[in-house]
């Protein structure tokens, strides 16, 4: 199922495994991925949506990666082995892998960043 923001589309996926395949295409695509955990309840989440990915120039920069996003609203089982395997505190957080397909740890966002820090993390992180 993919999601639209505007001009840049979300893969959705709702376990490891989709995780993992998602991230491969990326890798295989010479791109890196971005992983987007939200959910409904979480109102950073919401402002993310509204405020960072809208805007224009984090939406350029978006486009240069393949783009992943987990719903975490139910709080499922494959929810909790997704935050068990990466170690997720809360939401929003926000992953990001090199295109060789490892996660880039120390790149993590936790919590709202508004478009001006987004993009300027995004730009720091892959260029």
């Amino acid at each position: 199922m993919i999601a639209e923001h505007s001009e840049v589309t979300f893969v959705k996926v709702v376990s490891i495994a989709d995780i993992e395949k998602e991230i491969l295409i990326a890798k295989s695509n010479g791109q890196g991925a971005m992983l987007d955990l939200y959910a409904d309840w979480c109102a950073a989440c919401k402002e993310f949506e509204a405020f960072t990915f809208s805007d224009k120039q984090v939406q350029n920069e978006m486009k240069k990666l393949r783009m992943l996003q987990v719903d975490m609203t139910e709080n499922s089982e494959l929810d909790i082995e997704i935050m068990e395997k990466f170690q997720i505190l809360g939401l929003p957080t926000i992953l990001f892998f090199d295109n060789a397909g490892n996660e880039l740890e120390r790149r993590r966002v936790t919590g709202f960043m508004n478009a001006e820090q987004f993009n300027a993390h995004l730009r720091a992180t892959f260029n």
